[in-house]
């Protein structure tokens, strides 16, 4: 498939237009080659919490307590539920469920840009001016597609950057970004419904003209864009089409009190949305949560804005396991890097990709593990080093995809779906 850009067909059909970026066809002449079959699939879908600016791991899941004042910074160690791990006083709901997570604090690359941070983390590769890699969002699309009349690959509130797009695939597989806030309290998906007049008849007769006209031209031209236009349009009637998809995105449908137990905020209802989106079949939903580039006064910075996280994130995962969906749903905390290890003249940290920390839940890993450790200063990685290519093969596989399939790059260049790394065998449950 040739790399095309982006559609924009805003006036194509009034109802549904914004999916335009984001709906997936299944790809329909590729059938994906069986996992090992010591390894079978755990994890039908993928709630991914990316915190983009740079999460200071110390004063969240890698408090140093020991450490010289300078360096472990103003914020408390507390105890968890498990014997022996600490996290940082802003992380006192989490700290009650550590027993249902993996801790990794050994992550780690060489990347101090936020771009390019943030595509390593999203997407499993290093940036390259050769080839644009698709995100683990594009790549789950592609090879599991949509599920119950929904997009397989969802943001919220929406697209965060290019990296988290459909790369050298085609432009059918990128995500679909909901263009509202949920933590707003008007929020509305547009163009859930058909426009004004157009009853189930009439909206079936349109559709059934369209599909006789595209056919026959369809015949005679074949090109990525004709491809990713037809996907759009199927996904587009499919959601249409579906009251309990469309259903998915009311998040006033939730009870009130649920709401407040997750936060009346940003990370609060994005994140309630999410458990919504996969709930009712979506398989890969990507969460952004910014603000986190604390480069002065990040004691009174964080101290604002982690209880948020803390809160939404430990409630997440609780109701996700309540309702027996923890072991088949993997929920992920990233952030591009961590932050230095010494706090800066003005009382912040600065962009520290040496190591940081990531945290799952849930999907096929152990629950109440922590892997791997940074140094006293929390500077480097002490053992177990991760990285983003460990990171997106351990994803893969655990989604019931083949991380050494090749995939067609521009240019007929057969590329994996991901080069390198190595299973973290580790975290396994």
């Amino acid at each position: 498939m040739t790399n095309t850009p982006h559609l924009q067909r805003r006036h194509v059909l009034q109802a549904g237009a914004v999916f335009g970026l984001g709906f997936s066809d299944i790809l329909r002449a590729t059938t994906r080659p069986p996992l090992d079959d010591e390894f079978p699939a755990r994890a039908s879908s993928v709630i991914h919490v990316h915190l983009p600016g740079g999460l200071a791991h110390q004063d969240s899941f890698d408090p140093k307590p020991y450490a010289p004042l300078a360096y472990r910074g103003q914020t408390r160690a507390i105890d968890t539920n498990l014997p022996g791990l600490q996290f940082s006083q802003h992380m006192s709901k989490m700290a009650k469920i550590a027993d249902k997570l993996t801790i990794i604090r050994s992550f780690s690359h060489n990347e101090a840009d936020h771009s390019r941070g943030t595509h390593n983390m999203l997407t499993g590769y290093r940036p390259s001016p050769a080839v644009v890699f698709p995100s683990m969002g594009s790549i789950t699309a592609h090879e599991l597609g949509p599920r119950r009349d929904l997009p397989p690959y969802i943001c919220v509130p929406g697209v965060p950057s290019t990296f988290a797009g459909s790369g050298y695939l085609s432009s059918s597989f990128a995500p679909f970004g909901l263009g509202a806030d949920p933590a707003n309290g008007n929020f509305k998906v547009r163009d859930l419904n058909a426009p004004g007049g157009v009853d189930t008849e009439r909206f079936t007769r349109r559709r059934e003209l369209l599909e006789r006209v595209n056919s026959g031209f369809s015949e005679e031209q074949d090109s990525d864009e004709l491809f990713a236009m037809d996907s759009f349009y199927e996904r587009a009637y499919d959601l249409l089409g579906s009251q309990a998809a469309k259903d998915a995105f009311r998040i006033e449908l939730e009870d009130e009190k649920l709401r407040d137990r997750y936060g009346r905020n940003q990370a609060g209802q994005r994140l309630l949305l999410a458990r919504r989106l996969v709930e009712s079949g979506v398989r890969y939903v990507t969460v952004t949560v910014g603000g986190w580039d604390d480069h002065k006064g990040i004691h009174n910075s964080l101290k604002n804005k982690l209880p948020q996280i803390d809160k939404a994130f430990a409630r997440l995962v609780i109701v996700v396991d309540e309702r027996g969906l923890l072991d088949e749903t993997l929920v992920i905390l990233t952030s591009e890097f961590g932050r230095s290890p010494k706090i800066n003249a003005d009382g912040g940290r600065d962009h520290w990709p040496g190591v940081f920390s990531v945290v799952l839940a849930g999907g096929g890993v152990k629950r109440g593990y922590l892997h791997g450790r940074s140094d006293a200063t929390a500077s480097a990685p002490e053992e177990k080093r991760v990285g983003p290519e460990d990171f997106a093969r351990t994803l893969f596989m655990l989604t019931g995809i083949q991380p050494d399939k090749e995939l067609m790059a521009p240019g007929d260049r057969p590329l994996s779906i991901q080069e390198g790394g190595r299973l973290i065998r580790d975290i396994l449950a």
